[in-house]
């Protein structure tokens, strides 16, 4: 088993050595912030993910990747810009957003998301 690394409630550090449990083999949806350390926009983002990941606790697994540190995953997924939020259920990416946005809108997709899967 590899170090998961817990940054907050709900809230992981994702890397190239854990994707593989910490997403692909999730039993609940997860959504993954990929973000880098010089990336303004990213550093707006990550204070609404932060305090939304709570919100989502036993339902939606909260993780933040570092593109910089694990290009083979950004790469994989086709993350050109950041920030993007993607959304993995069953370990395959099925939502997402590119950029900043409101809290709102964040919970808007996982709660749609979240309903697509109930039924």
């Amino acid at each position: 088993m590899t170090d998961i690394v817990e940054l907050g409630e709900n809230l992981y550090e994702g890397t190239t050595q854990n994707w593989e449990e910490v997403v692909i083999k999730s039993e609940i949806p997860v959504i993954v912030d990929f973000w880098a350390e010089w990336c303004m926009p990213c550093r707006m983002m990550s204070p609404v993910f932060k305090e939304t990941a709570p919100e989502y606790k036993d339902k939606v697994k909260f993780i933040k990747l570092n593109s910089d540190e694990n290009r083979d995953i950004s790469m994989r997924y086709g993350v050109m810009s950041i920030p993007t939020l993607g959304i993995f259920v069953n370990g395959e990416p099925i939502d997402g957003v590119v950029g900043t946005v409101p809290k709102s809108t964040l919970k808007s997709k996982l709660d749609a998301v979240l309903q697509k899967i109930k039924e």
